[in-house]
């Protein structure tokens, strides 16, 4: 089941159902099933402490994964800050809506397994996002 959140942020427009289906559809892309997963919308300040109390990691960032996966089901919980998600589309020249939905799949790929520590996991990574986001979108990956 995958829910949606909002902690101390208005929720995000959605379509909820869409991409429940969509995150569904990457899982098992990747051989995996969907358990129990919570996506939390917050703030910069709420993903702050977040980091801080259960990373030790002071610093702001787009989302936080809480993995709690068992073997292929994918269970955890995602906090994203729609604060950075937002200066994150202006900074790449993207529309808010495909920033969230990449950040919405980023953390699903964490529960596969996909790692973004080293620069090579992270262009693996984007090139993931990039495969996700086609899907959903209709995308000619080949253009």
């Amino acid at each position: 089941m995958i829910n949606f959140f909002a902690e101390d942020i208005e929720m995000p427009l959605l379509q909820q159902q869409q991409v429940k289906d969509w995150i569904k559809q990457t899982a098992t892309f990747y051989g995996k099933k969907v358990g129990e997963i919570s996506y939390i919308f917050c703030s910069d300040e709420r993903i702050l402490e977040v980091n801080r109390q259960f990373l030790q990691h002071d610093y702001y960032t787009d989302v936080i994964t809480f993995d709690y996966t068992e073997n292929d089901l994918l269970s955890g919980d995602i906090f994203i800050s729609l604060d950075t998600v937002k200066s994150n589309a202006e900074q790449f020249s993207q529309s808010y809506e495909k920033e969230l939905h990449r950040i919405i799949i980023h953390g699903i790929l964490h529960l596969c397994g996909q790692k973004d520590k080293e620069p090579e996991a992270r262009r693996v990574m984007t090139e993931k996002e990039n495969l996700a986001l086609a899907n959903l979108y209709g995308e000619n990956r080949n253009e």
